[in-house]
């Protein structure tokens, strides 16, 4: 993958989907919250949820982490796998007040290797939920990998059919400048872009990359 190539991509989907605005959140914690609930399902659903945490007054780390589990979980069911996620927010919360005194900006003055490493250590938080997390809630620049940007990069020829979560995140930030804004806009065009055209059936036509050579026969990352 050539940085020209990586540029050229970048280029065209910001000349036309221009700023996306991602991620959603009006605190660090929402982002937080939001990125461990998106697991698995849509955003609508998951802002149902959170609607749900700040009817009830509870979307802060102080009062998810003093709130009954049951309890959690009926408020957050609109995301699915209510049980299960109300278990991985019960997690990262309890790592954040036995290491970090419930002080989020003591997670994030970690570095950001240091901070992936911790967030990959809390039981049910992978790869992209942890980047997500780095990225969006911690200004790190951390490159978010998800399907869109297998998709769009493995039928563009960028990337090999068995190229795993870690090696698609090197390549972009050995090849990208270390830079927050940077990282934060180009995952955001890519979800744009995957959800637009190129989708698991692809819909070529008018996609701001349909001149580059790529093939539909990909199979999924």
């Amino acid at each position: 993958m050539s940085r020209q190539q990586i540029q050229t991509i970048y280029d065209r989907l910001f000349e036309r989907f221009g700023p996306q605005h991602w991620w959603p959140g009006e605190t660090p914690f929402e982002i937080i919250v939001g990125a461990i609930l998106t697991q698995n399902t849509n955003w609508t659903n998951v802002e149902k949820a959170i609607g749900n945490l700040k009817k009830a007054g509870v979307l802060t780390p102080d009062k998810l982490h003093a709130l009954d589990v049951g309890a959690l979980a009926e408020l957050i069911r609109p995301a699915g796998y209510f049980n299960i996620k109300a278990g991985r927010l019960k997690h990262f919360l309890d790592r954040l007040f036995e290491r970090f005194e419930g002080q989020l900006d003591r997670l994030g003055a970690l570095p950001a290797d240091r901070l992936r490493e911790e967030l990959l250590s809390i039981k049910g938080i992978g790869p992209e939920t942890a980047d997500s997390i780095a990225l969006y809630a911690f200004d790190k620049p951390v490159f978010v990998v998800d399907a869109y940007t297998g998709r769009i990069l493995g039928r563009h020829g960028l990337l090999e059919p068995q190229a795993g979560y870690e090696e698609v995140r090197m390549l972009f930030e050995s090849t990208l400048p270390r830079d927050v804004r940077l990282y934060n806009e180009y995952h955001a065009l890519l979800v744009r872009l995957g959800k637009e055209h190129c989708k698991p059936k692809p819909q070529c036509a008018g996609c701001p990359l349909e001149d580059l050579p790529h093939t539909i026969n990909w199979q999924e990352y």
